[in-house]
């Protein structure tokens, strides 16, 4: 997710000093069991804790919760969070420690500069983080997690996190998913030519750069057409999209965005097919002006099946959610908020079971890992963070229709498959660089 190209390396730099005082070697302690913690891990239980003779994990997160572009994902992500660890510390937490993801939760405002003054804020006091939403954001944070060890959920999908061993990241990323989008579109939808409309950055160039490889490959035209965030700002794209008539358009916005493209060149006369990456869609959009268009134009792909397909993974985040509240606001947030936090669990319990919960031991464990119990939401294998990224991304995504019947609106098409153009693709550096 990524709004201005550039912003996050240059914030990196200059805001580094903003963090970088706090990186004296923390103490270590060892708990009852022989387990041996520094930061983020007390020996005391946590807050309303299910067992109060066990520790306390602290994780992490920062959200879009109030007024950036990605609100209406934060939110739903940041509660499917606490929904997924209460349920693991039901179950009898992660060895002789529950887990904590109440406590140190901050918003972005989906600014990088603010991200990164409130992960200073909570840093001293949090093993990891189970949320860092945002490409830019995380970014602008990245120097500080990699020198002090601090592994991070991201809740976004660009394809820089998988060179980055603190970024414990799952399924395939905007590049890959883009890819498999215009593999789709070229064997079934037989398009002959495509286009990108994205925001700049490493969200939209990411998927902008996957679209323009597939289509080299599929010996497609290929349109770049770059849009800046806000729905007032899309007639330009339409104008673009009216102009160039691709057979097929695969479009890296945010909801609000996508609707106004989608929208605007349906109105217009447009009869090109629409496919949108994982955070283009909302269920909300069907009940907007633009809802027509959208069922008869536009698919979304995604890193994984929407809220009800029938996993064990799906079922159990049914269960474990606040029903009235899901029934309020169908979203998938709530579905990525729970996948995400699958390989942060399995690390923690590797970590536990080598006595070695220290901010080191946590990202020693995230290296080990090959595989990924996803209880059916993503193949196990999507969880191997060993190895080079070539050898461990994972290159499968998803096709779903619009199906107003769906409680999030949209329906899968077509299951987990990897194209043949990310299938072959020597995955050597972040695709949009």
């Amino acid at each position: 997710m990524s709004v201005r190209k550039g912003i996050a390396i240059a914030l990196v730099t200059a805001m580094a000093a903003l963090v970088g005082c706090r990186n004296d070697a923390p103490e270590t302690q060892e708990g009852g069991s022989g387990v041996k913690f520094d930061v983020g891990v007390t020996s005391e239980p946590c807050p309303g804790a299910v067992d109060a003779a066990k520790g306390c994990i602290y994780l992490g997160s920062i959200s879009d919760l109030t007024e950036g572009p990605f609100k209406a994902l934060g939110v739903p992500i940041t509660e499917a969070q606490k929904a997924f660890w209460k349920r693991v510390n039901k179950a009898g937490g992660i060895g002789d420690f529950e887990v904590d993801v109440t406590k140190f939760v901050k918003d972005n405002k989906y600014n990088p500069q603010t991200h990164n003054e409130v992960y200073a804020e909570i840093k001293p006091d949090v093993l990891g983080l189970a949320q860092t939403l945002g490409s830019p954001t995380t970014a602008a944070i990245l120097g500080d997690l990699k020198s002090s060890n601090v592994v991070s959920v991201p809740a976004s999908w660009t394809s820089a996190w998988a060179f980055e061993d603190v970024i414990l990241e799952s399924g395939t990323n905007y590049c890959f998913e883009s890819m498999n989008s215009v593999d789709f579109g070229a064997e079934t939808l037989k398009a002959k030519t495509v286009a990108a409309v994205h925001f700049p950055g490493d969200y939209g160039d990411d998927a902008a750069a996957g679209t323009k490889l597939a289509a080299e490959a599929n010996g497609m035209t290929f349109t770049d057409i770059p849009t800046a965030p806000g729905q007032e700002n899309q007639g330009a794209a339409v104008q673009k999209l009216l102009a160039a008539k691709p057979d097929l358009v695969i479009v890296s916005t945010g909801p609000t965005e996508a609707a106004t493209i989608v929208g605007g060149a349906a109105q217009n006369g447009f009869k090109g097919q629409f496919i949108g990456t994982s955070p283009t869609w909302n269920a909300a959009l069907l009940k907007s002006p633009a809802a027509p268009a959208l069922t008869a134009l536009y698919r979304q792909s995604g890193p994984w099946a929407p809220y009800g397909t029938d996993t064990p993974g799906h079922k159990a985040l049914a269960g474990a959610l606040d029903q009235a509240m899901f029934k309020a606001a169908p979203n998938d947030g709530y579905t990525a908020g729970w996948v995400w936090s699958y390989p942060m669990k399995a690390a923690l319990q590797k970590a536990v079971d080598s006595k070695d919960l220290t901010r080191a031991g946590l990202l020693a464990a995230v290296k080990s890992l090959e595989t990924v119990d996803y209880e059916g939401m993503l193949p196990a294998e999507a969880g191997k963070f060993g190895g080079t990224p070539d050898e461990r991304v994972f290159r499968s995504s998803i096709i779903s229709k619009v199906d107003p019947s769906a409680p999030t609106g949209v329906k899968v098409e077509k299951d987990f498959f990897t194209g043949k153009t990310a299938e072959k693709y020597q995955f050597t550096k972040p695709c949009y660089q």
